[in-house]
């Protein structure tokens, strides 16, 4: 099973894809989708998603699995986060591929195991869980992206699944 990991983000979004093959899990490509941080929402969130069109048809994932919405003190991030989602929703809808969902909370104990784990805390573990060497992997966007797939790898009977 291909599962792509996505960590939205109205500025960058990161992705993860991670092939699993019975017990073994593999991270096959990792990256940022990035909009220019001076541009217009609209034209940020149009960037973004034409990278995600663009890379669901590449790499075909059987699975995407996207970071839910968390609580936060600043209403105008949660709704910039809002609208990002929603936008990369569409996205992974139109090309007809199912999406599960998690909690950060969800994501941080399935990887590290303990919900309340630091970034850094889930790049490193990422990094041993994958065998990810060789290829820095610095961006914790795309860190987080792929410990969202892994998530899902670790969780699949139980997952939340919105589309199909």
């Amino acid at each position: 099973m291909r599962i792509l990991g996505i960590d939205p983000g109205a500025r960058v979004t990161g992705y993860g894809l991670i092939d699993v093959e019975r017990n073994q899990t593999h991270a096959v490509k990792w990256g940022i989708f990035r909009a220019a941080s001076t541009a217009p929402l609209a034209m940020r969130l149009k960037v973004i998603c034409e990278g995600l069109s663009e890379f669901l048809v590449q790499h075909t994932p059987d699975v995407c699995v996207i970071e839910s919405l968390f609580f936060a003190r600043n209403a105008r991030t949660a709704l910039l986060l809002g609208h990002a989602r929603g936008a990369l929703l569409l996205s992974v809808a139109r090309a007809g591929i199912p999406v599960a969902e998690y909690s950060p909370l969800e994501v941080k104990q399935a990887v590290a195991g303990y919900g309340r784990a630091e970034k850094e805390q889930v790049r490193r573990m990422v990094i041993r869980l994958l065998a990810i060497r060789g290829t820095p992997l610095p961006c914790t966007d795309a860190a987080d992206a792929l410990a969202v797939a892994l998530c899902h790898a670790h969780t699949m009977g139980n997952a939340r699944v919105l589309t199909k």
